[in-house]
């Protein structure tokens, strides 16, 4: 389940390098302007910008309650920019609807995910329960959409996350540009079993279940269902526990092929990898290892083993 279309995520330009915040400076990630762009096609936007607040530009920050937020200038109140940064949020999201994701630049009053410093109108200490509100606005139209902030990808755990989400989402995007059929939606799901059961069985089940009616119901309307909840629940972060569950599955399709040593090895690798002494990828390139001495056709439709480029090297420190 490949494609040769690029995979094209958005980003928020000064961590491109762009100087185009507020004071004229930029926030350049070395993740992503170092490494994800040998994978990604990045199209940079700052939202700022876009509105027609020039370099520099009088700073901004969101005021009010959670519910109720503006965004406003830090000196001159007046300065009101939130319906025009939603407005952009709203009209990106359709120009910009072939992304795959989207990557956002933390604490910034227009790009922020969560956590954005929120000053009240009164009197009193800024809570931390502000959204940025071009993002609120980008994330409400593309609720499929994986986004993440540059800081939460210097995590291990929420950056394989965000990557595998990239690459599935991509994936279901070219299976619906090639035209959906119940057998292809068929096809997908079961490549990506292993991958799901990783996140949990719960969300593996209830995919299973939207899966068994496909040719019962109307088609468009059983995957808008299953593709909502599959990138729902691979949002869960896939645990050691449910990693070494998927392991252990797979591992069964070899006991028939390894003598009584490889057994044994492979064994003491995925349990060693339960035990939190070893990263995922050793047993996972065990695995790799034998299938590729013991062929198993199902094994080789399956996502799970190859989710993203190993030269990513994602799954080193998880």
């Amino acid at each position: 389940m490949t494609s040769t279309k690029p995979i094209s995520v958005g980003v928020s330009a000064c961590l491109l390098g762009q100087e185009v915040r507020h004071d004229g400076g930029h926030k350049r990630d070395l993740f992503i302007t170092g490494t994800l762009t040998r994978y990604f096609e990045l199209v940079p936007v700052c939202p700022e910008m876009a509105i027609g607040l020039g370099v520099p530009r009088p700073p901004i920050r969101l005021k009010g309650k959670p519910d109720d937020i503006r965004v406003v200038g830090v000196k001159d109140p007046s300065l009101d920019v939130t319906d025009a940064l939603r407005a952009l949020g709203r009209q990106k999201a359709e120009e910009l609807a072939f992304l795959s994701g989207y990557i956002l630049k933390s604490k910034s009053p227009s790009c922020g995910m969560e956590r954005v410093r929120l000053y009240p109108d009164a009197e009193g200490a800024p809570s931390a329960a502000g959204v940025g509100q071009y993002a609120a606005a980008l994330m409400k139209a593309r609720p499929l959409l994986p986004v993440e902030e540059e800081g939460r990808l210097h995590d291990p755990v929420l950056r394989e996350n965000f990557i595998e989400r990239v690459y599935t989402y991509h994936r279901w995007q070219c299976l619906i540009h090639d035209g959906l059929t119940a057998g292809r939606l068929v096809e997908f799901h079961t490549a990506h079993k292993f991958a799901i059961l990783a996140h949990g069985p719960e969300i593996y089940r209830q995919l299973g279940r939207l899966v068994a009616s496909a040719g019962q119901r109307a088609l468009d309307d059983l995957a808008h269902e299953y593709i909502a909840l599959l990138m729902q629940g691979l949002k869960k972060r896939a645990s050691r526990r449910g990693h070494t569950n998927v392991l252990q599955h797979v591992q069964g399709y070899l006991k028939t092929k390894l003598d009584a040593d490889d057994k044994a090895e492979l064994g003491e690798v995925i349990d060693r990898y339960r035990r939190g002494q070893l990263p995922l990828v050793v047993p996972v390139t065990l695995l790799r290892h034998h299938f590729r001495k013991h062929p198993s056709a199902y094994i080789d439709k399956q996502i799970y083993l190859n989710p993203h480029p190993p030269e990513l090297m994602l799954r080193n420190l998880i």
